[in-house]
């Protein structure tokens, strides 16, 4: 009974006030055929080295035998890393504005960001101790105060999830597939 209740007083909700109900479609979906905001999202993908992103869903995921593991990152190895961005691309449109991708690969393609990429993926662990600082130059310094570069990396920080979930659902794909 009390869940009818909630129900109903829900349904009432959204047809009182337009806040409360669901939006039609977001904006960033509308646009998701665009063909030059899949060749931002694509071109943001190869900035970011999208490869890499595959490769760490690979080796979190789990697999009935270590001969079925190699054979996922054998098939990943000989898979060019522009066909990982093109079917990566149209997919995670609907996550990532147009915006937000060409703001993002602008970012990348700096030194600073080819930095911040090579830290990612390519680094180990780092000691920090306590009151230790990373020296930042003030070019850098001036970047991340610009409107744009905020707006984008918070966006592109809450498509992670999204960015991940295409990435392992692209690796079921290339493992059902015989490449």
């Amino acid at each position: 009974m009390k869940i009818v209740i909630q129900a109903v007083l829900g349904l009432s909700l959204a047809a009182i006030h337009p806040a409360f109900a669901a939006p039609a479609t977001p904006p960033a979906q509308a646009a998701a055929h665009n063909p030059a905001h899949v060749k931002a999202v694509q071109d943001l993908l190869g900035a970011m080295q999208a490869e890499k992103i595959l490769r760490g869903v690979a080796g979190r995921s789990r697999y009935p035998s270590e001969a079925q593991r190699k054979a996922v990152f054998a098939r990943l190895d000989r898979m060019p890393p522009a066909q990982v961005y093109q079917r990566l691309a149209a997919p995670l449109t609907g996550v990532i504005s147009l915006d937000t991708a060409t703001e993002m690969t602008r970012f990348y393609n700096t030194p600073y960001g080819r930095q911040v990429i090579h830290r990612k993926y390519n680094s180990g662990p780092q000691i920090v101790m306590p009151g230790m600082t990373e020296a930042v130059p003030p070019e850098e310094k001036k970047e991340r105060k610009r409107a744009a570069y905020v707006q984008a990396s918070k966006e592109l920080a809450d498509a992670q999830p999204a960015i991940e979930r295409e990435a392992f659902r692209l690796l079921q794909m290339i493992n059902t597939q015989k490449i």
